[in-house]
């Protein structure tokens, strides 16, 4: 049975030394992958990943996910493959087709349809392979091949895509509603969009990971607050859904290790990631599951 990784996903902005702490604590805590998201207002992903890389040692270092559509594919294999060496190899590149409008009206760059933005993943990843392929690509990745590459996201034609691409597919703890909201994935729901991506991978199946994000966790303590702690940045998250979700994940440490195991039995997920607020939370899992 395949073994576990854990991520945390670390967005709040802070000083120089508070990220350092905050890497150095999430390696000694036994996460496997320190990840940036790709907002903006948050911390620019490949600088932080970078300060990261020299305050730590072991973990690996992760976008989770870029907004690929903000990136010209051959400037970004260059700033990838020079974290990837100055990391030590350590670099895993999350890619998404980003989803929020406002970010792209607020940087004057236009939001083009989702199939675009799906078109534009795709030709990254191929632009970057390409690329890295080439013996004499300067700065040369860590691998010939580049670093490892997760896609995430929710409808067909992007996990189809990610099927033929990826490394690691991102599945949706969460889905965007037609108001531009984030409303929470059911059992059913993750379950079929994890069969859909199983299906599709064919003999590929066995060497690529599935990740699930998850949105939030909380000690049985913690439940009559937990809606309102996930609605204060996911507000189309009802009591209902955030009750039912598998990325939402409430109860003692055996119970959540359990509901971890229970993930990877019924979705095949062994990759799980975590947010920043999260992060002590879940340690005593991880403890406990590896």
């Amino acid at each position: 049975m395949a073994e576990f990784r854990f991520g945390v996903n670390m967005g709040l902005p802070g000083p120089r030394s508070e990220w350092v702490d905050k890497a150095r604590r999430a390696e000694t805590l036994g996460y496997d992958v320190l990840a940036v998201p790709d907002h903006l207002g948050m911390p620019a992903p490949l600088p932080t990943l970078l300060l990261a890389a020299e305050a730590t040692e072991r973990i690996r270092l992760a976008t989770f996910v870029l907004n690929t559509p903000f990136y010209n594919p051959v400037l970004l294999a260059r700033d990838v493959a020079a974290l990837d060496q100055f990391s030590g190899g350590r670099v895993e590149l999350g890619l998404g087709a980003g989803y929020v409008k406002d970010e792209f009206d607020a940087a004057g760059i236009p939001f083009p349809s989702a199939g675009a933005r799906i078109d534009h993943v795709e030709q990254t990843v191929l632009t970057l392979r390409k690329l890295y392929s080439d013996p004499e690509y300067q700065p040369a990745p860590a691998r010939p091949e580049g670093p490892p590459v997760l896609i995430a996201g929710t409808g067909n034609r992007l996990l189809r895509m990610a099927t033929q691409h990826a490394d690691v597919v991102g599945l949706p703890g969460a889905a965007v509603t037609k108001s531009g909201l984030l409303t929470a994935a059911s059992a059913d729901e993750v379950a079929e969009r994890a069969e859909y991506v199983r299906g599709l991978l064919g003999e590929r199946r066995d060497r690529v990971e599935l990740n699930l994000l998850i949105w939030a966790v909380a000690t049985p303590e913690e439940r009559d607050t937990l809606g309102d702690r996930v609605r204060h940045s996911l507000p189309g998250f009802t009591d209902d859904q955030i009750g039912a979700a598998p990325a939402v994940m409430v109860g003692t440490t055996q119970e959540i290790a359990d509901n971890v195991r229970a993930c990877r039995e019924r979705y095949g997920i062994t990759y799980f990631t975590v947010l920043e607020p999260d992060l002590e939370r879940f340690a005593p899992v991880i403890e406990l599951l590896k």
